[in-house]
């Protein structure tokens, strides 16, 4: 891929192997949610690498926002395949779970043996304001560079408040923003060249047969391990019942990750009773500062369950088999939706009123990404918040009182190393070693 950049620099696209080694790392450095896995990616992809655009990136972004799952990891996967086609599709988008899938294996099997860790606490204390920095620093970023017209102001402003104040439902904002944006478009053509893509990297153009070809393979292959599971264990195994539950909450969950998992958590504690509510709380506290999506908190629900309604099967096995079962079949559609959908999508990047529209949800997703940093602000630097309403209005406001004072300063360090351009990586291990250092002093 070569492209002229706006400030006249030019790309090259990388090698295959130089691509994999830089997705290891980014791999690494995927803390924090959808919103700071989106915020590394930015840095290291537009950034600093330049392999791609800014209008590419998002445009990307507006595409994977659309779909059930995962975003931050279809996005991964999509550039992936964008850079180097299926192989990189990949090697991206099984690159950015690995280690997420194998740290929430470890800490799943620590926390039915030795419950709560202080090293593990310790290092929360770190990683999370360190994680807020980095959100923060890269919505600043993205929200420069892709608000260019008070239109698009306007929607991130509308979906920010929405979500924030109202609770309005995920794929009601998006369908919102993609509707202004067109409207917008239509009225302002002048405002969608903005979001013209401004490299020239070659996508593979449509297929249906290939298309055809990747479901008949792909679904087969998705499905397989929970039928392999039902073989194994029985169909009256809880592994089997995950295995079914997952596959089609993969299909299904739409509204951001937090939508996601207050569907989980209900159908997983009410429903199922595979684990209690105290358990799906620290379940996501460790999915929010551990590598990889936020939904890898589904491998910690399934490990928890599994491993305590095990009946006469060995709980470890049928623990660490549920768990690898549940994020194969959570993560593997996703790579689907870009393979067979990418390419139909890059064909009509060039109208107009596709564009706007695209460009109205970019904008939403700024809003949405800010909602997402003020909730992770909020529950990692207070201990109580309270509840106030105006009207239809609901917000979560912070007690002062009841700020954590060593997580404030870490993230105000973490504010000052991004600042001062440190690399995500370097500023998450500062953090998590101040967070261990106060863990110690304080005992």
């Amino acid at each position: 891929m070569t492209g002229e950049r706006p400030d006249g620099d030019r790309s090259t696209s990388p090698s295959l192997r130089t691509a994999t080694k830089a997705w290891a790392a980014i791999s690494l450095q995927t803390f924090g949610g959808p919103a700071g896995q989106i915020a590394v990616m930015q840095r290291a992809l537009v950034d600093e690498h330049r392999w791609i655009s800014q209008q590419r990136f998002l445009f990307a972004l507006s595409y994977c926002t659309l779909l059930p799952g995962p975003e931050a990891q279809q996005l991964a996967t999509y550039i992936g395949w964008l850079l180097h086609g299926l192989r990189g599709a990949l090697i991206a988008g099984t690159l950015f779970v690995l280690p997420g899938v194998a740290t929430m294996l470890a800490l799943s099997a620590i926390y039915v043996t030795a419950g709560d860790s202080y090293i593990v606490e310790a290092l929360f204390l770190g990683l999370a304001p360190a994680v807020i920095a980095i959100v923060v620093h890269a919505l600043v970023r993205i929200g420069r560079r892709s608000l260019s017209h008070p239109g698009w102001v306007g929607i991130a402003v509308g979906a920010f408040v929405a979500i924030a104040a109202f609770g309005v439902p995920f794929p009601l904002v998006i369908l919102v923003a993609a509707l202004t944006g067109w409207a917008l478009g239509k009225r302002y053509p002048e405002i969608a060249d903005a979001h013209v893509i401004d490299d020239d990297a070659s996508a593979p153009p449509p297929d249906r047969r290939r298309a055809l070809l990747l479901l008949a393979v792909g679904i087969p292959l998705w499905l397989a391990p929970v039928a392999l599971a039902a073989i194994a264990f029985g169909r009256d195994s809880v592994i089997v019942d995950e295995g079914l539950f997952f596959s089609g909450s993969a299909l299904v969950t739409f509204g951001g990750a937090y939508a996601v998992l207050a569907f989980v958590a209900q159908q997983a504690v009410g429903h199922y009773g595979w684990l209690t509510t105290t358990d799906m709380v620290r379940g996501l506290a460790l999915a929010e500062t551990t590598p990889g999506p936020l939904i890898m908190v589904v491998q910690f629900v399934a490990f928890i369950g599994a491993f305590r309604h095990a009946g006469d099967a060995n709980p470890w096995v049928l623990a660490i088999t549920a768990a690898l079962v549940t994020s194969w079949v959570t993560f593997a559609p996703s790579f689907l939706f870009i393979a067979v959908g990418a390419p139909y999508v890059e064909r009509l990047q060039h109208l107009v009123s596709l564009r706007s529209a695209l460009a109205g949800v970019t904008a939403a997703v700024v809003g949405v990404i800010a909602s997402l940093a003020l909730y992770f602000a909020l529950h990692t630097l207070f201990g109580d918040l309270t509840r106030q309403s105006w009207g239809w209005a609901h917000l979560d406001v912070p007690v002062l009182s009841s700020a954590h004072g060593w997580a404030v300063a870490i993230a105000v360090v973490g504010f000052v190393l991004v600042l001062r351009g440190w690399g995500v990586l370097r500023i998450l291990g500062v953090c998590a070693a101040l967070g261990l250092a106060v863990e110690l002093v304080s005992r």
